[in-house]
């Protein structure tokens, strides 16, 4: 499995080398892009885990501008997910996909701390054994994911051709996902694009950052958001991905000056409202709107929309104007 440098699989997760970096050694290399220690960088070049141009290269290998560098981490714990019955908001299902609507602070899948109350055990209780196998045990179905207290849909395959099918869509692009968001602060323009290179903080290794292209451990990353309403202190704007990095709005909107409200983490959550509401915010200000996508049976285009949650509207209720 390829790493996001999250330990979560993606379709396009390479790193192509840049001039700046070219004639350096791959350990190295490895090493400063994934933040990994030499030595763990030397391990996985060692085991095999890490291909250049789609083959195996010693520790030394030098390497040049425009190689492809594969990075696959293997995880650190697989957890085997157990069924639970915990009630889903689904919003499409047939017997190749189902689309859900996470509720905000539902993990996607078990992990370190979170092993239950996840959304995939509520999955594996719902659709029993018709769950695609490709995401391994602890991650049945998963094509994509969001943060934890961010809600809104969240596309499952249920065979693995389906899987693949979706998978090969967000590669390339044709899955469209929609999100809602507050900002604090007020955004200037009506339509803006934020294309700026995502990768893991240099210094915080929860966190993800924008970097440049030529420190080698950052990927292209672009954002359209849109102006919907506006408040005093705070806009209420849609956002739409063109690629699909590890906390990709919430790193893009705090880097142009307006995180999200909430979304401490990146900025967000200072203001007096905020303090004032605690009750209302519990997390960053992102819901998963839309999703567009092709069905990977039928061929048909699906848009699949869910409401706001009931405190992302109350909080644009009271908001002054």
């Amino acid at each position: 499995m390829t790493e996001q440098f999250d330990l979560f699989p993606d379709p396009e997760d390479f790193i192509s080398v840049e001039a700046e970096t070219s004639g350096g050694r791959l350990d190295s290399f490895v090493s400063g892009v994934a933040g990994f220690t030499r030595s763990r960088a030397q391990k996985l070049i060692e085991n095999g885990s890490v291909s250049v141009n789609g083959a195996s290269r010693p520790k030394n290998y030098r390497i040049c501008k425009g190689d492809r560098v594969e990075i696959s981490v293997p995880e650190a714990e697989e957890y085997d997910a157990i069924p639970e019955d915990i009630p889903l908001d689904i919003r499409y299902e047939d017997d190749s996909v189902i689309v859900v609507n996470k509720p905000s602070g539902m993990v996607v899948h078990p992990a370190p701390g979170h092993q239950s109350g996840t959304l995939v055990n509520a999955l594996m209780h719902h659709c029993g054994k018709s769950l695609s196998g490709i995401g391994g045990v602890g991650r049945p179905g998963i094509v994509h994911r969001i943060d934890r207290d961010t809600s809104g849909l969240i596309c499952v395959a249920k065979t693995d051709e389906a899987h693949l099918k979706l998978s090969a869509q967000l590669k390339d692009h044709t899955m469209h996902r929609e999100y809602l968001m507050i900002v604090t602060g007020n955004l200037k323009e009506d339509d803006g694009t934020v294309n700026a290179p995502i990768g893991r903080h240099p210094g915080d290794r929860k966190k993800m950052a924008v970097l440049k292209l030529s420190e080698g451990r950052a990927r292209e990353a672009v954002t359209h958001w849109h102006v919907i309403d506006r408040y005093k202190g705070f806009t209420y704007a849609s956002a739409v991905l063109e690629t699909g990095r590890t906390h990709q709005i919430r790193v893009h909107m705090s880097y142009i000056g307006h995180p999200l409200m909430g979304d401490a983490v990146y900025g967000g959550g200072k203001t007096v409202f905020e303090r004032h509401h605690p009750d209302l915010i519990y997390g960053q200000m992102l819901h998963a709107h839309a999703l567009v996508f092709t069905h990977p049976e039928t061929g048909e285009t699906l848009r699949i929309e869910a409401e706001m949650p009931d405190n992302f509207k109350k909080i644009l209720e009271i908001l002054p104007k």
